[in-house]
């Protein structure tokens, strides 16, 4: 057998080469979790795990009796998205910052849970006794940002290997009123993406929820003007919370400023109990509100959720009309989740044992639950396409006024045709004028209708009945 010995200098080429070769090839192999346009595409109905994690009058470490029968429950139900809120101050070294690791493995926990029925699971950094929430300041900026920092840095070094389904959500209702409050606040932002992108892995591209100045939509609306810079595009999403008008949602006394609202919306006011209507913050307001965020963020590319909404249910005495209390509670569940998802708001009610029990997973209110689901139904009547990686849900259908198309990579689309029964081209949308949502068809006069969605190298139409 004859051995041929190669030269040093040949080898050390090789060798070189071979390696050169793999870190391409892992390169390669790493991709990008999707974008955060793609996921808000698929989080459909959300639900929040409250009062559990995010504790502070409970012995450290515990986290109730959630279960993976609660989590199995909740996805049974039709949930497909939770939040999941979170102290970590309570659960850590106030000095160090250093998070308690029992802690972080019981936030595991249920993560995994979540996990095991495939949700997509918001994780965020909660009131925790306001360290952050109730310090939105000059005088206390440098402290909080080197908290956040320490937190997040290790929190989703922790969770780095986790895939798309988690998302990392910065703060709760960070208490700001002005401008000043305002700049502050991003600055913890940008400290929060700051933190998690410096990880690596998969959080140098996992998508990331900011909140807007306390989840107030007025306030968000008219003091959000920019966003936190990131370091990959396309991986943020803004959320507020939805609790409209208070006086019906959650006073639970009448106050010096205004006095509980027992019935809300379009049928239900008591002729008996007058006093007691709804006089504002019934489904126009609600419709305005939430057009906001779709004209400020969501057109524009911008995922929104509402990652709390709720109005709880009062017991009421004669000559109160309980039964109308009742229906006006399930009128505003249903109406708010259709109106958020027509223009592509992800809801997340908020629960602490309410709407189920959280020991055993049964469900405990059952009228905001079909309330929540048929509201769902009445906005989503379409049913998801996906083309060439391009997933594309056209919404209502049929449809009396307008309907609207959501398009989780808009960027792959060349145009969109509207067609008469005739063949008249009666609308077009240019590639330039295409969103990841967007409302049209308002011009339209009843009948039927073709859609032609024009991509790279396809087309794909649709029926669509204008009553």
């Amino acid at each position: 057998m004859k051995i041929t010995l190669l030269s040093r200098s040949f080898r050390q080429i090789i060798l070189v080469t071979i390696i050169a070769s793999g870190l391409l090839m892992s390169a390669t192999v790493k991709a990008e979790l999707p974008t955060a346009q793609q996921i808000a595409s698929k989080m459909k109905i959300g639900w929040n795990l409250g009062n559990v994690l995010e504790a502070t009058w409970v012995p450290r470490n515990s986290f109730g009796s959630t279960t993976q029968r609660t989590i199995d429950s909740v996805k049974v139900a039709g949930f497909n998205t939770v939040r999941l809120p979170v102290a970590w101050f309570y659960h850590s070294d106030t000095i160090t910052s250093k998070i308690d690791v029992a802690w972080l493995a019981n936030v595991k926990k249920v993560v995994d849970y979540c996990m095991n029925d495939s949700m997509y699971v918001i994780m965020n950094a909660h009131w925790d006794k306001g360290w952050l929430e109730n310090r939105v300041n000059l005088a206390n900026k440098d402290t909080v940002n080197a908290r956040q920092k320490r937190y997040w840095t290790q929190i989703a070094n922790y969770f780095k290997n986790y895939n798309d389904h988690l998302l990392f959500a910065g703060a709760n209702e960070p208490n700001v009123s002005d401008a000043t409050g305002m700049s502050v606040l991003l600055s913890y932002h940008q400290t929060f993406i700051n933190a998690v992108r410096a990880t690596g892995g998969n959080n140098s591209s996992r998508t990331l929820v900011i909140q807007g100045p306390s989840t107030d939509i007025t306030a968000t609306n008219n003091l959000m003007n920019k966003m936190p810079v990131d370091s990959i595009a396309n991986r943020l999403i803004v959320e507020v919370h939805y609790y409209t008008p208070w006086n019906f949602c959650g006073l639970n006394g009448d106050a010096s400023w205004g006095n509980m609202f027992y019935y809300w919306g379009k049928g239900n006011h008591s002729t008996t109990d007058a006093t007691r209507n709804s006089t504002w913050g019934e489904e126009s307001d609600m419709d305005k509100y939430l057009g906001w965020m779709k004209t400020k963020f969501v057109d524009k590319g911008i995922p929104v959720i509402i990652g709390e909404y709720g109005a709880f249910r009062r017991t009421l005495s004669p000559p109160s009309d309980q039964a109308l209390h009742n229906a006006s509670i399930k009128a505003y569940y249903r109406y708010f989740v259709m109106a958020a998802m027509n223009r592509g708001i992800i809801t997340y009610c908020w629960d602490t044992g309410g709407v189920f029990n959280f020991s055993t997973g049964q469900t405990k209110d059952t009228d905001v639950l079909s309330s929540i689901m048929q509201g769902a139904k009445d906005a989503i009547t379409g049913t998801p396409v996906a083309l060439n990686d391009v997933a594309l849900e056209l919404y209502p259908n049929p449809f009396t006024t307008s309907f609207n198309l959501k398009i989780d990579n808009p960027n792959e689309l060349i145009r969109i045709s509207i067609f008469d029964m005739l063949g008249k081209q009666v609308e077009v949308i240019g590639h330039s004028a295409i969103n990841s949502l967007f409302t049209f068809g308002s011009s339209l006069k009843p009948n039927m209708y073709i859609v032609q969605i024009t991509g790279k190298n396809w087309t794909k139409t649709f029926k669509v009945i204008k009553k």
